[in-house]
């Protein structure tokens, strides 16, 4: 993630992805077919353990508005903190091949599915997909070349969406939150696990 942030998707390779992780480039190849789905799961772990973080931070709460409210602001976060690397990420995606299902991003559905369930919703198979088309709608308006919206003026309309007060989550007059931390390590430890997925970055 540090190499895509600092040079861009096209200047990184596996073999550079493998020496900084200390790791054989073959061991990289034997858990990632290519670049594309190695990255791609690893932004996926990043957004959910991002999001995981944020809806676990103290004071914590069960509270289905203050946890909406964290799980935008976690995502909005990434665009502002991360833009080469969530711009390149929304771009995979738009590629014929798609989103590629692996168990990071099944963890972060699975995040985003409690969330909708929290908040009252009655119908997650429809609630959860619109969530997550409004959270990449809003991470693509922030990160288009020339023209991107203001991450603020993309919270407003999610929180008016999701009926949610102003100071709920991390507004952004507020302290930074878990987003803004620049080491990534505690995300990709070794041996780390989340909700039961099979880890694939060791």
């Amino acid at each position: 993630m540090e190499l895509v942030g600092e040079h861009g998707y096209d200047a990184t390779t596996l073999g550079d992805i493998a020496d900084r992780a200390g790791s054989a480039r073959g061991l990289v190849s034997y858990y990632f077919p290519g670049k594309r789905q190695l990255v791609q799961s690893a932004v996926h772990r990043l957004m959910h353990r991002t999001l995981e973080e944020a809806l676990e931070r103290e004071p914590r709460t069960g509270d289905g508005r203050e946890r909406m409210a964290r799980a935008v602001d976690a995502i909005l976060g990434l665009a502002r903190d991360r833009p080469v690397l969530m711009r390149q990420h929304m771009a995979g995606i738009l590629e014929a091949e798609g989103l590629v299902q692996c168990p990071e991003q099944r963890r972060l559905a699975e995040l985003l599915r409690e969330v909708c369930a929290g908040r009252g919703s009655s119908d997650l198979d429809t609630d959860y997909p619109m969530l997550r088309a409004l959270l990449m709608g809003a991470v693509y308006a922030a990160l288009v070349p020339g023209v991107p919206m203001q991450v603020p003026v993309l919270r407003a309309e999610l929180f008016k969406r999701y009926r949610l007060d102003w100071e709920m989550g991390v507004p952004p007059d507020a302290a930074p939150g878990g987003t803004g931390d620049t080491d990534l390590s505690r995300f990709f430890a070794t041996g780390s696990s989340s909700g039961g997925a099979q880890d694939q970055s060791t």
